[in-house]
């Protein structure tokens, strides 16, 4: 009987198997004739392949994660590429070698890939892919971490304080600025390790001196009203992943000539700090997201020093001159290495220029909203490579003021030869882009780093660019 059962087993098996071979023979028929059926099985090759994709980028993106340096003081930053190589020293740690040709795969993991996610809402899907990550769920407050995996563009990798504990600023006083008391925000941006720093309630934040921040940390303004403002702000030095998100930054102003401290075991003497809103030093994998930035003594964001690997994403800039420059110096080679993502910002009224200016490296400039500049919007001086994608712009009414692009103090024989290309943008009230260089996608490949939304979507995408106002147990 034992003998007979095992033989009705085998007898079964290779009907199954005839089954099978029947089928697969018969989708195969289907494919080569192309008909319906053919369509149908194609699109469920596409709908696999689209998925395997999206969870490629999403583990490169990981590893990449797992594989982050600290900056070294006057040394240029290096990294390892996604086959595990050491990069050059002119390369950017944790960027991609030919961003340009990954875009559409960044670009869906950020929007469709659910293991990347894993938050189980429908989202409100605004086009703007950050907001879309986090925004809708209702209960982000209790998960803060999960924006961290919601990063874009060239600053994509920053996890700030990802993975260390949540730490509550209780007291907004900075009487110390050596030996800072624990519950002050100046007390947990020097730790050593991996902090995500929130506030307990609405506050004030008037800083005697520079707020000199270690590397691994979120500074996560969501659930109150949070001022950095009428004092010194945030300086980023030598330091990699950092996360600025969610806080008003405004009249900030010099200071120094000061002992101030930097981690826990090191404080030095600081000279005078220019009075920026955000100072990026020798620093990388660093994004600003949703702040509002007014009003300060230099710069509102500033990147210089071999900075790189840097997204400036959903802020609101207001009332200031010299809004944001990247790069040091026109000598100093060693940002050529530099790549910023300037994305979904809205600049607004008050502007002059520098919006931004750029120096030397590769700039994607891409679905934001210009409503107002005085002199210029985007300029440049060393032969910058700027790539504007998607963007609108409305130009003031002096007639004198149209032109978004500024070449600054440089000859036309010069700047010709630079990669400068307006594609898709929305040009207003007379606004003109003035490109230049060889137009080849090529060339823009190292200034590429997520794929553009229509212009006509600028104004829904940054509505609601700069601070949010979130309150726990709705979505914000």
């Amino acid at each position: 009987m034992a003998e007979a059962a095992r033989s009705t087993r085998r007898t079964g098996l290779a009907a199954a198997l005839l089954l099978v071979l029947v089928v697969v023979a018969g989708g195969v028929a289907l494919l080569l004739r192309g008909g319906d059926g053919g369509r149908v099985v194609l699109d469920g090759l596409r709908h696999r392949s689209t998925e395997t994709v999206a969870l490629a980028a999403t583990g490169a993106r990981r590893w990449l994660r797992d594989s982050t340096w600290p900056a070294a003081a006057g040394t240029p930053r290096g990294g390892a590429d996604a086959d595990g190589a050491m990069a050059s020293t002119t390369a950017v740690a944790g960027a991609v070698d030919d961003p340009e040709a990954v875009v559409e795969q960044v670009h869906m993991s950020i929007n469709n890939s659910t293991s990347r996610r894993n938050l189980g809402y429908l989202t409100a899907g605004t086009g703007n892919p950050i907001d879309d990550c986090w925004r809708w769920d209702p209960d982000w407050h209790n998960h803060r971490q999960r924006l961290a995996d919601c990063g874009i563009g060239f600053g994509r990798n920053a996890i700030g304080g990802r993975d260390g504990k949540i730490y509550v600023v209780t007291d907004p006083s900075d009487d110390d600025a050596v030996n800072p008391r624990k519950g002050t925000l100046r007390w947990a941006v020097i730790q050593e390790e991996p902090l995500w720093i929130i506030f307990k309630r609405d506050m004030v934040i008037t800083l005697k001196q520079e707020l000199i921040m270690n590397s691994f940390k979120t500074i996560d303004g969501r659930g109150a009203n949070v001022h950095i403002a009428n004092g010194a702000c945030i300086t980023i030095q030598f330091v990699t992943n950092v996360i600025i998100h969610g806080l008003h930054i405004h009249d900030c102003k010099p200071t120094g000539n000061a002992m101030v401290r930097s981690s826990p075991s090191h404080y030095g003497w600081r000279t005078i700090a220019d009075g920026d809103a955000v100072s990026i030093f020798g620093s990388s994998h660093i994004w600003v997201d949703h702040c509002s930035l007014s009003n300060c003594a230099d710069g509102l964001i500033d990147a210089i020093m071999g900075s790189t690997a840097i997204t400036v994403s959903n802020n609101y800039f207001t009332h200031h001159n010299e809004v944001m420059l990247l790069g040091h110096s026109d000598s100093y080679v060693k940002d050529k290495a530099m790549q910023v993502t300037i994305a979904f910002n809205h600049f607004g009224e008050g502007l002059i220029q520098r919006m931004p200016r750029c120096r030397h490296g590769y700039f994607h400039v891409v679905n934001n909203d210009y409503t107002h500049w005085e002199m210029y919007a985007i300029g440049g001086s060393a032969e910058p490579t700027i790539n504007s994608q998607g963007n609108r712009y409305l130009a003031p009414t002096n007639p004198f003021a149209k032109e978004v692009t500024k070449r600054v103090e440089t000859s036309s024989s010069v700047w010709k030869s630079w990669n400068w290309r307006s594609e898709g943008d929305l040009l207003l009230n007379g606004a003109y882009f003035t490109p230049s260089g060889a137009g080849a996608s090529a060339s823009y490949s190292r200034a590429s780093s997520l794929g553009a939304k229509s212009s006509s979507m600028v104004a829904s995408i940054t509505s609601d660019a700069g601070a949010l106002s979130c309150r726990g147990g709705s979505s914000c």
